[in-house]
């Protein structure tokens, strides 16, 4: 299956923002912001081509562990464990992540060692000279739009940035690094960072090529996807590869071809990237949701919508990711579809989402039994809502 590879690794950064905004306040579009930041630097320093495109990838998803981490952190006492330790363990899970994606290049550590200072008073206590120069480029670009991105860029942000840079050349960032930044950004440059034209220049820099992928290059893709999404709330902690992985099973039992079977396991593991742009206060409210609430949450089928509607020639899996919440008497959300406008994909889509959601247990409730569950499914096909066809097909293809 060809895929845009690195638009759909950006539409997963967009994702990570949202979640590191709610969680640890980071500025708006801070993965893109670093990625741009990276190549500009990376590309003083000589390097291009497939390189250049795998740093990219790596900026855009260096703090892709963040929401893991916090999340299997919040049942624990960490309250004693140094701070260096807890940057660790986010780059040791971040790296784990990473393996799964299909890079050009060899970026072995470039996660693991993205937060090391150049003296060695990061949390692996490795220099500068110990690291990938990969590494050392995120961690510069990471620090600075950490640091000024949330205050703008600004002449004063620019002098207080340069002067930063000089003052821990050395000890945080190494010389190498600080130079091909302060090459790549002089001040009329270093103010267009907070323009939306710089996503625009980034993927001038670095062209959009599509991959071959494999079933199971795909499966690794996907699960990676549905992890981010699934670890934003321990409610749902399976949700999303548990949709994929009925997809695909209902996909070849309907018959279709082997890329439709691919597509449809995608869409499913990403069905529900949108729930990122919604507050976990609303995600992990065990009792009914009032109706704001439940307005809110209706957005994020379209929040996955938009999220993937950048990535090239995605429109068919984005579609049938976002229109799970669809029905055919056109009551549905996020746009009110009728029959008239769902395909089978999305008719399967919106059946396979509800069964999912019956059947598996959560920390509130024991999962349906796959009986309850097709009862529940065949009374909201009577009430015009879903495809009695597909209903027969799911209560078949999953029975024992």
């Amino acid at each position: 299956m060809l895929l845009d590879v690195l638009g759909l690794l950006s539409a997963c950064s967009y994702a990570l923002d949202c979640v590191e905004a709610e969680l640890v306040h980071v500025s708006d579009k801070h993965a893109k912001r670093v990625a741009y930041m990276s190549v500009c630097m990376a590309e003083q320093l000589g390097i291009s081509g497939e390189s250049l495109q795998d740093l990219a990838a790596c900026a855009l998803l260096h703090d892709n562990a963040l929401t893991q981490y916090i999340q299997e952190e919040l049942h624990k006492d960490v309250a004693n464990v140094p701070q260096a330790s807890q940057v660790g363990i986010h780059c040791t899970l971040g790296e784990k992540n990473i393996q799964r994606l299909p890079f050009h290049t060899d970026v072995k550590n470039v996660i693991l060692y993205h937060h090391e200072n150049a003296n060695g008073s990061g949390p692996f206590g490795k220099t500068w000279e110990e690291i990938p120069l990969f590494s050392r480029i995120i961690h510069l670009s990471d620090l600075l739009d950490r640091a000024y991105g949330a205050k703008g860029f600004t002449e004063d942000t620019f002098n207080k940035a340069c002067g930063y840079l000089h003052k821990n050349e050395g000890t945080v960032v190494d010389k190498e690094c600080v130079d091909a930044f302060l090459q790549a950004f002089p001040l009329p440059h270093f103010l267009t960072l907070g323009e939306d034209s710089f996503e625009k220049k980034l993927w001038e820099k670095i062209p959009r090529i599509k991959q071959e992928l494999s079933f199971a290059q795909i499966e690794e893709l996907a699960s990676f996807f549905a992890q981010i999404v699934d670890y934003k709330s321990p409610f749902t902690s399976t949700h999303s590869i548990g949709v994929a992985e009925d997809a695909e099973r209902l996909s070849r039992y309907m018959g279709f071809d082997e890329e439709t079977v691919e597509k449809m396991y995608l869409a499913g593991a990403l069905h529900d990237i949108g729930k990122v742009a919604v507050g976990n206060e609303i995600l992990e409210k065990p009792g009914r949701l009032t109706e704001d609430e439940f307005a809110v949450m209706k957005h994020h089928a379209a929040y996955t919508y938009y999220i993937l509607s950048d990535i090239d020639d995605f429109d068919e899996i984005r579609d049938w990711a976002a229109f799970h919440h669809e029905r055919l008497d056109g009551t549905g959300y996020p746009f009110g579809k009728t029959a008239a406008e769902l395909n089978t994909q999305e008719r399967m889509m919106a059946c396979i989402d509800i069964y999912q959601a019956l059947t598996e247990s959560r920390p509130y409730k024991q999962g349906m039994s796959h009986e309850k569950a097709c009862e529940i499914l065949w009374d909201m096909a009577k009430k015009g809502w879903l495809d009695e066809t597909i209903v027969k097909q799911v209560e078949d293809c999953f029975r024992g």
